[in-house]
């Protein structure tokens, strides 16, 4: 399957439309992200967490674009002192909570 195929059903345009947004309402509530992360005054990580908290109690997705945003700030100007990127295989990935459908395809064909 091609790309374009894939992300038509695999990934938001509107997600990212909301992250954006918020972005930009961010930027004249609390300032500019190079000051506020760069210079360790908001704790990105912490904020996260309270969001999915948030979430969880509330439902409301808004929190979940939030979420993206903080983490999407870590990643430009990381607090983790030891912050790096490197991609990994599935053997390094903390893995899902669950069952994903292609594990459920392989259980099943695997006991067959």
């Amino acid at each position: 399957m091609r790309r374009e195929e894939i992300l038509k059903t695999e990934y938001s345009e509107k997600f990212d439309e909301l992250r954006k947004n918020r972005m930009i309402v961010s930027f004249y509530k609390y300032g500019r992200l190079k000051t506020n992360a760069g210079e360790k005054l908001v704790n990105e990580i912490e904020s996260l967490k309270l969001r999915v908290k948030k979430y969880e109690e509330t439902g409301n997705t808004e929190f979940l674009a939030d979420i993206a945003n903080f983490a999407m700030i870590e990643f430009m100007c990381p607090q983790h002192p030891n912050a790096y990127y490197k991609a990994t295989d599935s053997n390094e990935s903390p893995g899902i909570v669950g069952m994903s459908e292609n594990e459920i395809k392989r259980f099943d064909e695997d006991n067959l």
